[in-house]
């Protein structure tokens, strides 16, 4: 399975969504951006996307509630440790109230992976960054002594944030 994610305003994300009905899309809007989301196992029918790897995914993703995307610049020789360490996590955030859905999405063309997370509301979301739950998943992992922590990012992580409802216009 492929995502892909292209921006653009709101008017043209939408036009664009209308136009290919019968593909699986998700418009997501931004404080500063919207964002189209074509979840497919074959080509996306936008012109110049980001094209990412589905590598695991929990429950579909709905066109309603708060989105989460923490993009993490890896390195070429960091993306097996850090795969893992995903694929092998505790999945705690599945059962948090207000958990909708998860995908890890390996970036094709470049070093920018995305944990992309939805949720019912951005309280659910604020509440699972409170819990204990969120702070053992978050823990640096241990390094035996005398030997070197590997630095496997490229870059800080950043997290952008999106509703899957179009905000209320002033």
């Amino acid at each position: 399975m492929y995502l892909y994610l292209t921006f653009g305003t709101p008017d043209y994300m939408e036009k664009i969504l209308k136009q290919h009905e019968n593909e699986t899309m998700f418009i997501l809007y931004g404080s500063d951006k919207t964002a189209l989301l074509h979840e497919t196992e074959g080509k996306t029918v936008f012109t110049t996307p980001r094209k990412f790897e589905v590598i695991d995914s929990v429950n579909d993703i709905q066109q309603k509630g708060y989105f989460v995307f923490n993009n993490i610049p890896v390195a070429d020789e960091g993306r097996p440790i850090f795969e893992q360490r995903f694929l092998n996590r505790s999945r705690d955030i599945e059962k948090m109230n207000g958990f909708v859905a998860f995908r890890l999405l390996r970036p094709i063309k470049d070093d920018t992976y995305i944990v992309l997370t939805q949720w019912e509301n951005k309280q659910a979301f604020d509440a699972w960054k409170q819990s204990k739950s969120f702070a053992n998943a978050h823990a640096k992992p241990a390094t035996a002594t005398g030997i070197k922590k590997q630095n496997i990012f490229n870059a800080a992580s950043y997290v952008t944030t999106f509703s899957g409802k179009l905000p209320d216009k002033k």
